[in-house]
């Protein structure tokens, strides 16, 4: 990853081997989130069964919520001086959630998303020391949000689950 060349180059307090660092951290956080957001929107199109209407909508209810997020990690990594990842085999390459082929039964999409929703929050978690070393509140309040939201979403999800 290379900062971006400018007549005016990124002078914000962090210097650039760190603010590459906190970079390539958002990087693979971002690839994380679109591609559960991907899964999410797939398993929102396919659920079927007796949870449809309620899976349905909160599929739907994330879904447009990473959406939301990729943009705003997307331009923190920008504001950054990096330029942001933004094709498929770049996410696959930075992502830690896999793939899910086929149409998996409501129940397995129910786990599959709390799996997704938790690898975000670690990757998140990840990159705090980065960001704690070098004093980026900005990123470390992105990390915050988006932390917190992953983890009520992956409780809310699994307490579907329970019987």
């Amino acid at each position: 990853m290379q900062a971006q060349g400018s007549v005016f180059p990124v002078n914000i307090g962090i210097d650039d081997e760190n603010r590459k660092l906190i970079a390539e951290g958002l990087s693979r956080m971002l690839a994380d989130t679109y591609s559960l957001y991907l899964k999410t929107h797939n398993f929102h199109w396919n659920v079927t069964g007796p949870m449809f209407q309620t899976l349905h909508l909160m599929f739907e209810t994330q879904y447009t919520e990473l959406a939301l997020a990729v943009d705003l990690i997307a331009e923190r990594i920008r504001a950054l001086g990096y330029p942001a990842p933004g094709t498929y085999s770049d996410y696959a390459k930075l992502s830690s959630i896999p793939e899910t082929p086929g149409v998996p039964k409501a129940t397995e999409m129910i786990r599959l998303l709390v799996e997704g929703q938790e690898a975000v929050v670690r990757t998140a978690r990840s990159i705090f020391p980065a960001v704690d070393k070098v004093s980026d509140e900005p990123t470390a309040d992105l990390l915050t949000q988006r932390m917190q939201i992953h983890e009520k979403n992956a409780w809310m999800l699994r307490s579907l689950l329970e019987e």
